[in-house]
């Protein structure tokens, strides 16, 4: 398996290389580890500014989360390094691979910190894109991105994986034996699909395994973290543009997540017009349809009909 720091990710023909290799095994296996995309220092530092919050966090409550497990989200105001992380290329060039033939646009789905502390059991298995219920095994709707910033391992609860699951749709429940918990360290990745059966492992050593996970979704989803209350215009105006569209200051073709007929965007401006003129966010295939549809009603000429409501 090629790594970055093999092919240089910075160039353009071998970023396309990285992201063919890694995005084919991701489809077939259902997941993948990508090594040494972030440098051991931004990851010491994150995991120090994510300690510090860690140590107010009150501990979970409920059967899924757990109750010896912190969580909290909101990352991307919690450290100037996430935003590293969740616009890092080759993920993101992954991730639109994986995703994009089902939307016009992605999104960000949730940024999540997760300490799993010691005696904590394994996580019950689950799929993430069961939050969704529309139909699966036809669409992917979301890819997941595990960032340790400790080391991950079998011993301290490394996230727990069922390959080939995300083919096995209808079986919510697989044998243990079939799974696997890659050992991975603070820089790393672990890249999973949606579809794709995993869960923290249990806790059996005296160390607290701590680390982050990034998601992205459909555009067209309903995102997990509420991107528009987690990060509203006054925070998000500090955004680059392409991060700012990535929480949702963006429209996903038709017109779909529009702000009085405009693109979001708009609010991040230092002035919004009171009255704005709704401009359509069309998709090519649906202009070319009314283009046809007014140049048929020109040459036919054919009255509406009488009648009806």
């Amino acid at each position: 398996m090629y790594s970055p720091t093999s092919i240089g990710a910075a160039d353009g023909a071998r970023l396309d290389e990285l992201t063919s290799v890694y995005s084919q095994s991701l489809r077939a296996n259902g997941y993948v580890v990508v090594p040494d995309l972030i440098d051991a220092r931004t990851m010491a530092d994150l995991n120090l500014q994510l300690r510090r919050r860690f140590d107010d966090t009150p501990f979970c409550d409920g059967p899924f989360y757990g109750t010896t497990t912190k969580r909290f989200g909101r990352l991307l105001i919690r450290s100037p390094h996430v935003a590293k992380l969740v616009q890092q290329e080759l993920i993101m060039a992954i991730v639109q691979e994986i995703l994009q033939p089902y939307c016009d646009v992605i999104q960000l789905n949730l940024t999540q910190a997760i300490e799993v502390h010691p005696n904590s059991p394994v996580q019950v298995p689950h799929r993430d894109q069961d939050m969704w219920q529309g139909p699966k095994g036809e669409i992917e709707y979301l890819v997941n991105v595990m960032w340790p910033t400790t080391n991950y391992t079998r011993e301290n609860g490394a996230t727990v994986i069922w390959p080939d699951s995300h083919k096995k749709q209808g079986e919510m429940i697989l044998a243990d034996d079939e799974a696997i918990q890659p050992e991975i360290t603070p820089g790393s990745a672990l890249i999973f699909l949606g579809s794709t059966l995993h869960g923290a492992g249990g806790n059996q050593s005296d160390q607290i395994r701590r680390g982050l996970i990034v998601s992205y979704s459909l555009g067209w989803l309903k995102p997990y973290e509420n991107q528009w209350l987690t990060y509203p215009p006054e925070v998000a105006r500090d955004f680059s543009p392409d991060l700012a569209a990535l929480v949702g200051y963006q429209q996903h073709r038709p017109n779909l997540g529009n702000y009085e007929g405009r693109c979001p965007s708009i609010l991040l401006h230092d002035d919004v017009p009171d009255h704005l003129q709704p401009v359509d966010a069309l998709r090519p295939d649906q202009i070319e349809l009314i283009s046809e549809y007014r140049a048929q009603q020109r040459n036919t000429r054919a009255p509406y009909p009488t009648g009806g409501r």
